[in-house]
């Protein structure tokens, strides 16, 4: 069996991993990098930490125009399909390299496999929501982290295919967060004490694109009386700088992009965490560290109703409130848990299951 795989973007490079490890042993992987995320902090560093290997195609795409990079990304990987004609293209999350990834598969007619399938925060105005949507609606195997996502595919008539796996993430954390303890030094680095500080991340469009939100947020980080670690993405830099914010965060211990090992160290010693990434919102919570997420509406509702996430939007006072008042309760549910997803993705893709999804009947998987 031939699995082509779209990464792009760091996310799904964390995703990718132990699905790749597994799909070697006993298939053939082609790896296909877009070039979403193009750089060593943001990509290179993953593949070293991760123990992936290199990509057989890298596309170079870089960043751009959602049109222009899309469109660009579904010609470059088109011509790869062509060549390679893989019996599935699998791809991961909601970026523009599923997106493209998933349109170029379904145009040629090869079956397309979505892992985290069926997440929706309900805002179409949200990139990513646009992503996810039309790559659940054109996926042949729909492989979902939870039960409220196997229940929003069922709300639009998607029932073919869906499997509950639980989540690809968990296992990655997992295998890092041993890892990090033992081969990380950023805490060394920065002079940090365990729970002596807070984490913050902001990267979604949502909050970078729009000057006001993103005000409101750097004065709310301002306006908490405790250390902040920033690692600035790329984007948020930039406008940083094009909204002449940069006075927001002097005195913010802002620091760049960091590789996996070190991101997960950095969580596992925070005090709290504040972000608007729904894969550091699900990390947090698997590590026991409380959340605040810097958006309206999540994903990851399961984190919200357990207590340990606070949805604080990009309003100032709220984020404050929020990080002085969230107390999570001492139990947490083991929800989107998935030490078993890796397994049960790379079962569901065999050729004898495929037949079946192709006959239109759900194959029954075991644990």
């Amino acid at each position: 069996m031939k699995v082509a795989t779209i990464v792009g973007a760091r996310p799904q490079f964390i995703k990718a991993a132990p699905v790749s490890r597994a799909l070697r042993q006993q298939h053939t992987e082609v790896l296909i990098h877009t070039g979403q995320h193009y750089d060593d902090a943001m990509s290179a560093v993953f593949f070293r930490e991760l123990e992936i290997p290199e990509p057989d195609y890298n596309l170079d795409i870089g960043s751009g125009p959602h049109g222009q990079q899309t469109g660009a990304m579904l010609a470059g990987i088109e011509n790869v399909l062509l060549a390679e004609r893989p019996d599935w293209v699998l791809v991961y999350g909601d970026t523009n390299s599923t997106l493209a990834g998933a349109l170029a598969a379904a145009k040629l007619h090869i079956a397309v496999a979505h892992v985290e399938a069926g997440l929706r925060s309900f805002n179409r105005r949200m990139p990513e929501e646009i992503n996810r949507v039309l790559t659940d609606h054109v996926s042949t195997l729909l492989f979902c982290p939870t039960q409220t996502a196997v229940d929003n595919l069922a709300a639009e008539g998607i029932t073919q295919g869906v499997h509950l796996v639980g989540d690809v993430m968990h296992e990655a954390l997992l295998w890092a967060a041993e890892r990090a303890r033992v081969q990380s030094t950023i805490l060394e680095r920065l002079g940090l004490g365990d729970k002596r500080y807070l984490l913050a991340t902001v990267h979604r469009a949502e909050n970078t694109d729009d000057p006001t939100r993103l005000r409101a947020i750097l004065d709310a980080f301002a306006a908490l009386d405790e250390p902040i670690v920033f690692p600035i993405h790329p984007r948020t830099q930039d406008r940083i700088e094009a909204f002449d914010l940069k006075s927001k965060i002097k005195n913010l211990k802002s620091i760049a992009p960091v590789g996996y090992l070190d991101m997960v160290r950095l969580e596992q010693s925070a005090r709290m965490i504040l972000t608007d990434s729904g894969g550091i919102q699900k990390e947090a919570y698997w590590l026991g560290v409380p959340c605040v997420t810097l958006r309206d509406e999540t994903e990851w509702v399961e984190t919200v109703e357990a207590g340990w996430n606070v949805l604080a939007g990009a309003e100032t006072e709220r984020i404050v409130a929020a990080v002085r008042d969230l107390a999570p309760p001492g139990q947490k549910p083991t929800w989107m848990q998935g030490d078993q997803a890796t397994r049960l993705i790379v079962k569901a893709l065999l050729p004898d299951l495929e037949r079946e999804v192709a006959n239109c009947t759900t194959p029954t998987l075991t644990t």
